[in-house]
């Protein structure tokens, strides 16, 4: 057997394949939210590739392999006929696990009192930046929930994936020794 081409050509026409064999146009909801989703993972490869702690990498690169199995959920429509074997679908224990990340690191943050701008280090700022990326797949999955059926959990698991980032991206920060710089709201400033 010899090594698999990248380009298939198939989708020239403007469509892509969902797996089920559903072809649907590039443009699709669906499409632009799993797109998204891969969007949010390579940017956690930014926050890796800038330097995290080995705690926090370990749980960026089990966040990766779980933005996997979401794209891969997002990508298979549900139907009546079984799952495929190699898919996971977002369930109630990948939210637990979130919850349970968001409560252990932010366990170790002061409280905070008002909004903070994102930024800090580098690994903090593509957290940052990932996390909105993850809002923006919230906002388009909230659309295609309305429109197509999706898991329970899915939408639960990128609200929590959001608050998890923004919990991650204070933590780098305060573990490299830089703090949160709060939002003031500034009164309009006269131009020269």
């Amino acid at each position: 057997m010899g090594a698999m081409k990248i380009y298939t050509k198939t989708g020239d026409d403007g469509t892509t394949g969902l797996f089920g064999n559903q072809r649907v146009p590039k443009d699709a909801l669906r499409v632009a939210v799993y797109g998204t989703i891969d969007e949010a993972n390579s940017v956690l490869g930014l926050a890796l590739a800038a330097g995290a702690p080995e705690e926090l990498a370990r749980v960026l690169l089990d966040l990766q392999a779980r933005l996997f199995d979401l794209g891969a959920d997002l990508a298979t429509p549900r139907s009546d006929r079984p799952d495929p074997t190699y898919l996971t679908r977002i369930d109630p224990a990948h939210v637990e696990t979130l919850e349970r990340l968001i409560d252990r690191f932010e366990a170790e943050l002061p409280p905070l009192s008002n909004f903070i701008l994102p930024g800090g280090v580098p690994t903090a700022a593509h957290l940052h930046h990932a996390r909105t990326v993850v809002r923006r797949a919230e906002r388009d999955l909230v659309a295609l929930a309305r429109a197509e059926k999706l898991g329970e959990s899915v939408p639960l698991f990128v609200n929590r994936l959001s608050d998890l980032l923004f919990v991650l991206a204070r933590w780098t920060n305060r573990a490299a020794g830089v703090a949160d710089v709060p939002w003031r709201p500034r009164a309009d400033e006269p131009e020269d």
